[in-house]
């Protein structure tokens, strides 16, 4: 099938031929051999705010102070950089492998 690039380097791809890939908003494009190769991507949420919290070079002790003045109504009026050294002790942040932050309300001492 014959697609046309526009003057703003936009292709319009066939109907018949985004219908045999599924419904899809993103592709990957390589180049490879004097070829343009387009594969479908899904793109999901999670893995973006990860990109971004990564882009960003937020730490743990980061997240867990924006969690405890999110969690704080008396803390809101202070900025969430400025408790960075004082992270709510009512909350436990353990980092994992896979850099995911896991934050959990600690029990109350019995």
């Amino acid at each position: 099938m014959l697609a046309k690039i526009t003057a703003k380097n936009q292709l319009t791809l066939p109907k018949s031929l985004t219908q045999a890939v599924g419904a899809t908003e993103y592709f990957d494009v390589e180049a490879r051999g004097g070829q343009l190769i387009l594969t479908p991507v899904r793109i999901q949420r999670g893995d973006a705010v990860r990109a971004k919290l990564a882009e960003l070079d937020l730490t743990v002790d980061d997240m867990a102070a924006a969690v405890a003045w999110a969690r704080a109504p008396a803390a809101r009026s202070a900025s969430p950089a400025a408790m960075v050294n004082e992270p709510d002790p009512a909350y436990k942040v353990t980092p994992v492998k896979s850099k995911k932050v896991h934050v959990k309300k600690a029990m109350p001492p019995a």
